[in-house]
């Protein structure tokens, strides 16, 4: 474009604005010219971390957990332009499925900052000042979760049979899969954990659930056409994604967690108290977005192949 057409596109863009062009200008002639650091906001950053303890690995600790917190806002970003979008074209769904399905192949070769950055003797000194904070409580992954698939298939397998579309969404919260991993099982009575998950996101959460229930990533899926849906392409995306996030992530968390919790003396306890093998491996919860685009054999051996 030239220079005239330019002012002129930019003329017609702040007169629908209601802004005057001479007003812009002339803002822009007192403005700062912007840098690297005023544009990432580098300073307030990289002040983010604050440890509690004195052992050096605990910053890694923190970063690590820091850097999923923004991938995960970048895997949601990403889910919102298919999910808001009105009209979906097969080759837009699949772009923005292996968008997201990268940044969780990030996440699951990213473990071994953990897994292998960490002196497991620093790790098992700070952890207990943790409690009772843990992973569980990320709410932006459980966003991720509600605005990939249909409520039913998060919900505690145990339970799905007695929960249906007429089932209120604070039912349905009450009966997801990680409802279990914060409970005593003896007893029923919910632990911190979970108490203070409730308190600060339930809201929230019961809001995200219903936005999502007819615009989620399985049910826009379900919503091309037939033939679309049968895209070699799509369906190869859908099936990288489901099996990354709910196997594939899921085992990497579960290893590096061994690493540290287990052992062949006495197996700890997760920070938050949960069962962390049983709630963690993919075989007890069968954690599937898309359960429609797997043979029965694949669902059968869920998390073991």
């Amino acid at each position: 474009m030239s220079k005239e057409e330019i002012l002129k596109s930019i003329e017609e863009k702040y007169e629908k604005l209601g802004v005057p062009m001479d007003s812009m200008l002339e803002g822009l002639l007192w403005s700062k010219p912007i840098t690297y650091w005023d544009y990432i906001q580098t300073d307030a950053l990289l002040g983010l971390q604050t440890p509690r303890t004195t052992q050096p690995d605990e910053m890694v600790f923190i970063m690590y957990h820091q850097v999923n917190e923004l991938l995960f806002k970048m895997i949601l970003w990403e889910i919102d332009q298919v999910a808001k979008s009105e009209e979906v074209e097969v080759g837009k769904f699949t772009k923005h499925l292996m968008r997201i399905s990268r940044y969780f192949d990030m996440l699951c070769s990213s473990f071994t900052v953990m897994a292998d950055g960490m002196d497991p003797e620093q790790y098992l000194k700070f952890r207990n000042t943790l409690t009772p904070a843990s992973g569980f409580q990320s709410a932006q992954y459980r966003k991720i979760e509600f605005a990939s698939t249909e409520l039913i298939n998060l919900i505690d397998a145990r339970f799905r049979d007695t929960i249906d579309r007429n089932s209120s969404f604070k039912n349905a919260y009450d009966h997801l899969y990680w409802q279990a991993a914060g409970k005593n099982h003896k007893t029923g009575e919910k632990s911190i954990l979970i108490k203070l998950f409730d308190k600060k996101y339930m809201g929230d959460f019961i809001d995200f659930m219903e936005d999502y229930n007819e615009c989620n990533l399985s049910k826009k899926f379900k919503q091309l056409p037939e033939e679309v849906q049968k895209d070699e392409e799509l369906v190869k995306a859908m099936r990288h994604y489901d099996y990354t996030v709910n196997v594939k992530w899921v085992m990497a968390h579960y290893n590096a967690a061994g690493k540290y919790l287990g052992g062949d003396e006495k197996e700890l306890e997760a920070t938050g108290g949960s069962s962390w093998r049983k709630y963690l491996h993919p075989k007890y919860q069968r954690r599937i977005f898309f359960p429609y685009l797997w043979s029965e054999e694949e669902l059968n051996n869920w998390g073991t192949f």
